[in-house]
């Protein structure tokens, strides 16, 4: 692709070329990628590694979903899911760290960090940030009890985005992010979301807030060993932070 893959605007120019229009297409192109590999083509496609790197810009700022070297095929009407972990930290739902199981919903859980991290400019875990602000989900929840949601959102956009649709990307983003499976939406529905077709639900809030994860050591073991390779701070207590994503 002439423009190369996403995370090249969004972390390698340090004033990001990308204004607010041009986020909110990309993540609907994708939306609409995914859409497709699990509801519309002839088997269930589940792609297992959705982030900025994997998502190509074409001439037009047209985004691409690319990289299917971790996608297995599912045939339509079976339990879609595979038994083997893959993927990247910080994009995985807590069930796939678990488990090693992946299907639609652990792709959905990587959709919503993609759609954070392309409306804050920040990566899903900083292990480098403020304590507060290290795992991105839960900083954007801590500013929305705050009332200061939109606090969130790339300070390289100034005031220059639409309100109302980066509020629906973030709550939509927590939503598909959310750690407990069953309560991510189909990508039908994010599509009618992002379409203006169908209103976020009104008990929204509560439904992001009241969440139980239970720890499992595959979690704690892989945050640790990232803590441990990039220097982190070492106040940081893996284990608590990875607690708090029931946010």
């Amino acid at each position: 692709m002439p423009n190369g893959s996403l995370d090249k605007f969004l972390y390698q120019q340090p004033n990001s070329s990308l204004n607010w229009t041009q986020r909110f297409k990309i993540i609907k192109d994708v939306a609409s990628a995914l859409f497709y590999l699990h509801q519309q083509w002839v088997q269930v496609i589940i792609h297992r590694d959705i982030k900025p790197a994997n998502v190509l810009i074409d001439s037009d700022m047209n985004a691409r979903l690319g990289d299917f070297g971790l996608a297995k095929l599912c045939d339509l009407g079976n339990d879609p899911q595979t038994s083997h972990v893959a993927g990247t930290l910080g994009y995985m739902a807590p069930e796939l760290a678990r488990t090693g199981k992946a299907n639609t919903s652990t792709d959905i859980y990587a959709f919503g960090m993609f759609m954070l991290e392309v409306a804050c400019g920040r990566k899903p875990i900083e292990p480098r940030a403020p304590p507060e602000e290290t795992f991105l989900a839960d900083w954007i929840t801590d500013c929305w009890d705050k009332g200061e949601i939109l606090a969130t959102i790339d300070k390289r956009l100034g005031k220059r985005f639409v309100g109302q649709q980066a509020e629906l990307v973030l709550k939509l983003g927590l939503l598909c992010s959310h750690p407990v499976a069953a309560a991510r939406p189909s990508m039908s529905s994010v599509i009618s979301y992002l379409n203006g077709v169908a209103s976020l639900p009104d008990d929204l809030s509560s439904v992001i807030k009241a969440r139980e994860l239970p720890v499992g050591s595959n979690e704690v073991d892989a945050l640790n060993e990232l803590t441990a390779e990039r220097n982190t701070v070492p106040s940081l207590t893996i284990t608590e932070a990875f607690v708090s994503r029931g946010r």
